[in-house]
């Protein structure tokens, strides 16, 4: 088998369309072909063939999930559903009408595992730069308690050590009293503090605020 042209994609730019024996193969990102000796006249075995196969489906994963990766932080957990996702659409049609073998399994978990600890090392996913941005944009301008970004956050897969350190001295008095002045005229003063414990604020805290709020 041998590599007899490279065509530039045509929806994806950045790609390139490998033809083996006359016959589209595969495609690679640009930086795939250069890296991966990618040229014409190249002679491929079945073991590179498959090789550059998996490198395809890496690269065109990898390139969606980075895509994903750079409209704002995201936790480890949140990218490897993501990547599941994406995998278990691609993978539909496939698996319609059948059952996966195992083997087929453990490589599209293998694949998912790769291109997500790439993104690690190379600092796009990072669980603790996500909590940070979690907590500096989460409700602003509406208050939230320190025990319900606490839940929020585990939910998102944060280790309790990283929560611990980008919570450490929020002030759950200032932010109650944002949810006060936006819920003042909703609720009578008993209503409001239940609301209030219902979001994770203390009960003596959201009494004492309550009483003491000036508008």
């Amino acid at each position: 088998m041998i590599i007899t042209n490279l065509k530039q994609g045509v929806k994806n730019q950045n790609r390139v369309n490998v033809f083996v024996d006359g016959k589209f193969a595969f495609s690679l990102g640009v930086a795939q072909v250069v890296d991966l000796g990618v040229k014409v006249g190249v002679e491929l075995s079945e073991e590179r063939l498959e090789e550059l196969k998996k490198a395809s489906e890496f690269g065109k994963l990898y390139q969606r999930a980075l895509e994903k990766a750079l409209t704002r932080p995201h936790s480890e957990r949140e990218m490897r559903e993501y990547l599941s996702r994406k995998l278990r659409n691609s993978s539909s049609d496939a698996l319609e009408g059948a059952r996966p073998s195992l083997r087929f399994s453990e490589e599209l978990f293998e694949l998912l595992e790769t291109v997500l600890r790439r993104l690690i090392a190379k600092g796009y996913v990072d669980d603790q730069r996500f909590a940070e941005y979690y907590v500096e944009n989460r409700f602003v301008k509406k208050g939230v308690s320190r025990k319900r970004l606490a839940m929020e956050l585990t939910k998102k897969g944060v280790a309790r050590e990283i929560i611990d350190e980008v919570l450490d001295g929020r002030n759950d008095e200032a932010e109650i009293l944002k949810m006060i002045a936006k819920k003042r005229a909703k609720y009578d003063d008993e209503k409001l503090i239940a609301y209030l414990c219902r979001q994770g604020f203390a009960y003596d805290l959201a009494k004492r605020c309550v009483k003491g709020y000036r508008d």
